[in-house]
């Protein structure tokens, strides 16, 4: 830790009770505990935030632990949980407003494109969401046609996600989508956000509301158990159209055409289903991924939308049309297999 960082761990440890009652409002004091459910500020006893103590030490003032996670630290980490801050110049900024310090000179070097957040910085963020039934993320969703969803699903809501539009604009607060990335053994390696108007209606009203963070390549939103045939697209939406009507066939998300093209294979694949965009990104990524996938002995099937993708598809085709469409670009007994009629929403 910083110096700079490390003096206002300090400062914050003096007002323990004062962070504590700011950022975990529905907690409340015993003896020389701050207790309430979470980082997330959710009721309960299962998080706790020592209010007095010495400096330094596993009692010093402001250590916390959350006994149902597991999850420990200061109350720069717990500040920085609870309002979805993945850099530490961020999480900095907000302790110095809650102190009320001047901001702090932002050196020149600081004005470089600030990495990728980590994925343990994902995981965080991914931990203090929430399930997404009946939150401002299922009425995104929904509105696109999209109700097929489990509770199993990679997806959770974060009310109040930081945004920061550029370098050079300040941080703004958005309800966002969260969608867990995972690698091939299940281990959240990145998360995509998507930043949602108030209303849920729409993305939210800024250049940039979709991102990624962590680590990628390779790696993808996962919907299911692959065990020999799966389907791979681009978009979260894209694929959670199609499993509208292929509710039971494995899908991945890549995020982007790049990542597309990138995905890593399990090891049990055996035919690959490529969910194409329709425009050049698309083609060139379902180009590159069927290669690799024929190269390791993979049966590599397209499918193509009738419009731009497959969300558009469904919204404009209806459901009935748009099964019919895809149908007739299933290996045939995949159809038998994966398609259904029964558009059962499943919580």
């Amino acid at each position: 830790m910083s110096s700079h960082a490390a003096d206002l761990a300090r400062r914050l440890a003096r007002n323990a009770e004062a962070v504590c009652r700011h950022y975990l409002s529905n907690g409340h004091r015993e003896g020389r505990y701050w207790l309430v459910g979470d980082v997330a500020n959710n009721r309960g006893r299962s998080l706790f935030v020592r209010l007095s103590g010495p400096d330094h030490g596993k009692g010093a003032a402001g250590k916390w632990t959350d006994a149902a996670t597991g999850q420990h630290g200061d109350l720069l980490d717990l500040i920085a949980l609870s309002r979805g801050l993945d850099r530490l110049r961020d999480t900095l900024e907000e302790a110095r407003a809650f102190l009320a310090l001047p901001p702090d000179p932002v050196p020149r070097r600081d004005r470089l494109p600030a990495p990728r957040g980590s994925p343990e910085s994902a995981r965080r963020l991914y931990a203090m969401s929430m399930p997404i039934a009946g939150t401002l993320a299922e009425t995104y969703l929904r509105v696109r046609g999209i109700v097929t969803l489990y509770a199993r699903d990679p997806l959770r809501f974060h009310p109040r996600c930081y945004h920061r539009p550029d370098e050079d604009s300040p941080t703004e607060t958005w309800p966002a989508l969260i969608a867990a990335v995972t690698d091939l053994g299940g281990q959240i390696t990145g998360v995509h956000r998507t930043w949602l108007d108030r209303s849920g209606l729409y993305k939210a009203p800024t250049a940039s509301p979709r991102r990624a963070m962590g680590h990628l390549v390779g790696h993808g939103v996962r919907f299911g158990t692959v065990d020999d045939v799966m389907a791979a697209g681009e978009g979260i939406e894209t694929m959670l159209s199609l499993r509208t009507i292929l509710p039971s066939l494995p899908m991945v998300a890549a995020l982007s055409a790049n990542h597309l093209a990138a995905l890593l294979f399990p090891p049990t694949l055996r035919r690959l289903y490529v969910a194409r965009d329709r425009d050049p990104a698309g083609d060139a990524a379902m180009a590159s991924l069927v290669d690799r996938a024929e190269i390791a002995g993979i049966e590599a099937v397209g499918l193509s939308p009738s419009f731009d993708d497959f969300n558009e598809d469904l919204r404009r085709l209806g459901i009935e049309d748009f099964r019919t469409s895809v149908r007739q670009q299933l290996v045939p007994q995949d159809v038998m297999r994966f398609m259904t009629s029964d558009m059962t929403v499943t919580g």
